[in-house]
């Protein structure tokens, strides 16, 4: 009965959070705006047994309608530091003032630690183009990544707002490394095509999609145009953090055998998953799949036990360990 108290609190506190956040007149950086995402993040971030797909359909609204807020606060959180950041002559040099700097910092080693644990057997192997879905006027991942981790990998980074790729090329632009190695542009990703065979990974973020049936088309648009054998990484959510972001199952990954998993417990509040684009086309039941509403289709060959083994808290513990031994 103990959890069944905490979960309805937490549905509580997170609804009148949201009552709030919905009464501001603006979703930019403010004390006001500040203030209740705070307090929102720290709501959701401890680990909770809540299973948001069980919830009532009142609640799945707000949910949703949250999601929504989050994506539009993150957007303006992110042009207003990027917009400081390019007042600087080196501006790759003060990425720690934004707030969640270090968040990235993490969630960039664990996506390339889990990348080079499935992307070759072959020690040393990395990617060498790699294109960023929904990068953002501050596109972290890919500065850390290729800074840090892929320095030879050049990186593609996708967004359909030009304004949002004008603010991000200006804080790469006078990097002599970087500015030669990423790439910025402003489409859709839908109408990208043939270019999508050049990636040897794609990276699709939290927000493109920000409900499931959105996500499950960008995702099947990439299983039909992706190169065979090649990287999906997505961000998704667990436990009460998927009242900020959208969840990502395994059986929305149509085209994709997934090979991993990933829920962690601390301030990193996205999980990671890791799909390979099968090397052949296989036939989907798409009346199945238009039925359930979401991605219905569970590839036989979906090792199950893969992303039941990356939950166990222990095997959580050793990929912690082997990260901080590493670093």
């Amino acid at each position: 009965m103990g959890s069944v108290h905490e979960e309805a609190n937490l549905v509580e506190k997170v609804c009148e959070i949201y009552d709030k956040i919905s009464m501001l007149e603006t979703l930019k950086p403010s004390k006001d705006v500040d203030s209740l995402f705070s307090q929102l993040v720290l709501t959701c971030i401890p680990p909770s047994s809540i299973n948001i797909a069980t919830l009532p359909e009142n609640i799945q609204e707000t949910r949703s309608k949250l999601i929504r807020l989050c994506g539009e606060a993150e957007g303006h959180l992110e042009a207003h530091f990027s917009t400081l950041l390019a007042t600087f002559p080196n501006p790759l040099h003060h990425l720690n003032a934004f707030p969640y700097y270090s968040n990235y910092i993490k969630l960039s080693r664990l996506e390339f630690d889990i990348l080079n644990r499935h992307y070759s057997t072959e020690p040393g192997v990395v990617p060498k183009s790699v294109a960023f879905v929904g990068s953002g006027p501050l596109p972290l991942t890919s500065i850390i990544l290729a800074s840090n981790h892929l320095t030879n990998t050049c990186f593609h980074n996708y967004d359909i707002d030009h304004a949002a790729n004008s603010m991000a090329s200006s804080l790469v632009s006078p990097d002599p490394d970087l500015s030669e190695r990423m790439f910025f542009h402003s489409t859709n990703i839908m109408e990208v095509k043939e270019e999508l065979k050049d990636y040897d990974v794609v990276f699709l973020a939290a927000l493109v999609g920000m409900d499931i049936n959105e996500k499950v088309k960008v995702i099947q648009h990439l299983a039909k145009y992706m190169a065979p054998g090649t990287i999906l990484m997505l961000r998704s959510a667990h436990g009460a953090r998927a009242f900020l972001y959208p969840v990502v199952e395994p059986e929305d990954l149509q085209g994709f055998e997934v090979l991993s998993i990933f829920h962690p417990h601390d301030e990193v509040i996205n999980s990671v998953v890791i799909a390979r684009k099968y090397p052949a086309p296989m036939e989907v039941d798409h009346n199945h799949h238009q039925e359930l509403g979401i991605g219905s289709f569970m590839p036989s060959s979906c090792k199950y036990c893969d992303f039941q083994a990356f939950n166990n808290p222990l095997n959580q513990m050793n990929i912690i360990e082997e990260l901080a031994l590493d670093e």
